[in-house]
């Protein structure tokens, strides 16, 4: 996270809707009583898919149709064996990769999925699933689509409504989609796994709701991409690195002169991941219990501590650090040994992942290379991450991974800009080489939406703002608001980053938090909004997820953003030919909202200050 302010300050307190893990009247989870969730179908070993058993009457938001299929076998859980997946847009963006589990997988696999596009289109790989192995780059057959509503609306009070239908108009349209106006590829939606969120799912009904409202197909939000941080980030439970000895003396109270910063471990002696697996592994298994072709990428916030000089001492920008950590803040060295070192922790980190079924395909050299901050952070001057791109670009490449130019942030504060350091890699033939895709958040993405490129590498939205802001007016020091004006603050965050800033993928920042949302800073008082809220025993869907939901549910993977005119919308065309509009509308309710979009003109109603998504299918 950063310190740079947003562009629209919250001060609203509205009450966001609650799912209690007995059900709830607006959870579209499911139907029915109980908590017993819709079990899965017997495993196959031919490609068909296991008979579902239990399906479809799961209670509220435990519960669900799990005998659907997603995509997958012809009947039953509808987990997919494995798939490809979609590498970013590109030049010659990210192969598919193998999907987790597959010879052994619950339903029939689909086949390998779409490949990265782009000029010379490198194809994604096909999946390891039971049912058939497709040819590379192309669509995996077979399964039974999600069939989803054609109409669904939100606001304040009311949220994922499924139970009007549009109807036919021959009045003049409010919002018009162009569907012959093709734009940037999508690669997909989603959102990061940290500690935190887990620790804060405190039984298997809540894990269980919160992983089916961001994950299902049929019945969540469909996140197709998960964030792995490489260590502690803001929002772990402490402070850690992968290479420390995991107890006090890995963090005692920064000195000045460095005299008690842990000892340097060239040999990587230390690394482990047994801290992954109390809470993030875990958290990421579950996930693909729900969404078995989820694919991630990875970005570090800190190297080990050894890695660095210096500290923050300042307690975000004035004062000073109520509690100075070697973990917060500091200059990476440049240094061959302590980079070759580095590079031998992201290939411990990457392969020892890639052990536990978890296929990470993208990382990136350095969460916010600009800031140094009261968290777990690092600064990079632009020739030691030149240097260090170098470095790692080759034997990621030899893992099958991609390295991300990113995540990029600070765009001129406190005298930095993550612009010179994307610059000077794209300025080094050899840096430039290596890297896949532009990652972008805060200030960098808001100079993305206002024309900013990168030598014409695809963009990606890594971290959506995440409200509540200390250093503007209207900030909560009680919790964390979120409410319906963070819903709205969030939809114009996501409808900038695609129609301005041409992005192909947009990411949530904390999926799960408790209700006060605050993190490990030390030093400043922040509590984030987050998508849900769990506590009580509840899980709360918050407006901002339903943002997201009304866009990640409906859009797949490999779309193409089209153009729209009239009211506030973003269009989409998805593989399979239907045509979905995403619309905002800020003003009175329209009993009589028209949209024109895949040759039929369809009226509804559209609430005040409230979302729809419309899909016409071919």
């Amino acid at each position: 996270m950063t310190m740079k302010p947003a562009h629209l300050s919250i001060t609203g307190f509205g009450l966001a809707l609650v799912f209690a893990a007995c059900g709830g009247t607006d959870d579209p989870s499911g139907t029915g009583g109980g908590n017993t969730s819709g079990s899965a179908g017997t495993p196959s070993t031919s490609g068909s898919a296991g008979k579902g058993t239990n399906g479809g009457t799961g209670g509220g938001s435990m519960g669900g149709s799990a005998g659907m299929p997603v995509n997958g076998g012809s009947s039953g859980a509808g987990v997919m064996g494995g798939s490809g997946g979609t590498g970013p847009a590109g030049g010659t963006g990210p192969a598919g990769g193998t999907g987790p589990s597959g010879g052994t997988g619950p339903a029939g696999g689909s086949a390998g999925a779409t490949g990265a596009a782009g000029a010379t289109g490198a194809a994604g790989m096909a999946g390891s699933g039971m049912a058939g192995s497709g040819s590379a780059g192309m669509a995996g057959s077979g399964g039974t689509p999600v069939n989803l509503p054609p109409l669904v609306t939100s606001a304040s009070g009311a949220y994922w409504k499924t139970d009007a239908t549009p109807m036919d108009s021959t009045a003049s349209a409010t919002v018009t989609v162009n569907d012959t106006m093709v734009l940037q590829k999508w690669d997909g939606f989603g959102g990061a796994f940290n500690e935190l969120g887990w620790k804060f799912l405190t039984s298997k009904e809540m894990q269980d709701a919160a992983l089916k409202l961001l994950f299902s197909a049929t019945d969540g939000a469909n996140f197709l991409w998960g964030r792995i941080p490489m260590g502690a980030s803001d929002y772990a439970t402490n402070r850690y690195t992968c290479d420390d000895k995991g107890d006090a003396s890995a963090d005692p109270t920064a000195m000045s002169g460095d005299s008690n910063r842990p000892a340097a471990d060239t040999a990587m002696a230390n690394f482990s991941l047994t801290r992954d697996g109390m809470l993030l592994i875990p958290y990421i298994k579950a996930a693909q219990a729900v969404k078995p072709d989820l694919r991630f990428w990875s970005s570090p916030w800190t190297p080990p501590v050894w890695m660095k000089t210096g500290y923050m001492t300042t307690a975000g920008g004035s004062g000073t650090a109520k509690r100075p950590s070697y973990f917060d803040g500091g200059t990476v060295k440049n240094d061959a040994t302590n980079l070759g070192a580095y590079v031998e922790y992201y290939k411990k980190f990457v392969q020892g992942y890639k052990d536990q079924g978890i296929n990470i395909e993208m990382v990136s050299p350095q969460n916010e290379p600009g800031y140094e901050q009261n968290y777990p952070s690092a600064l990079w001057d632009k020739a030691t991450y030149v240097a260090w791109v170098q470095k790692l670009g080759p034997a990621m490449q030899a893992m099958n991974v991609k390295v991300m130019l990113g995540t990029l942030s600070n765009a001129g504060d406190s005298g930095r800009t993550d612009l010179d350091i994307s610059s000077a890699v794209l300025a080094d033939s050899t840096a430039k080489s290596l890297v896949s895709v532009v990652g972008v958040q805060w200030g960098v993405l808001d100079k993305v939406n206002g024309g900013q490129s990168f030598n014409g590498l695809p963009i990606w939205a890594t971290e959506h703002k995440c409200g509540n802001y200390p250093w503007m007016d209207g900030y909560n020091s009680s919790k964390a608001p979120n409410d319906q004006a963070y819903g709205e603050e969030s939809w114009g965050y996501i409808h900038d980053a695609i129609t301005k800033g041409k992005v192909s993928s947009y990411s949530a920042w904390n999926m799960v938090l408790d209700a006060s949302g605050l993190g490990i800073d030390t030093s400043r008082d922040w509590k984030q909004d987050a998508l849900l809220v769990a506590g009580n025993g509840m899980v709360t869907p918050t407006p901002a997820y339903y943002v997201f939901r009304h866009f990640s549910q409906y859009v797949q993977p490999g779309a193409n953003v089209v153009g729209t005119s009239g009211g506030e919308a973003v269009g989409f065309k998805n593989p399979d030919g239907s045509i979905v509009a995403v619309m905002f509308n800020s003003g009175a309710a329209n009993s009589a909202y028209v949209v024109k979009l895949g040759g039929k003109t369809l009226s509804f109603a559209m609430p005040s200050k409230g979302w729809a998504t419309v899909m016409v299918k071919p």
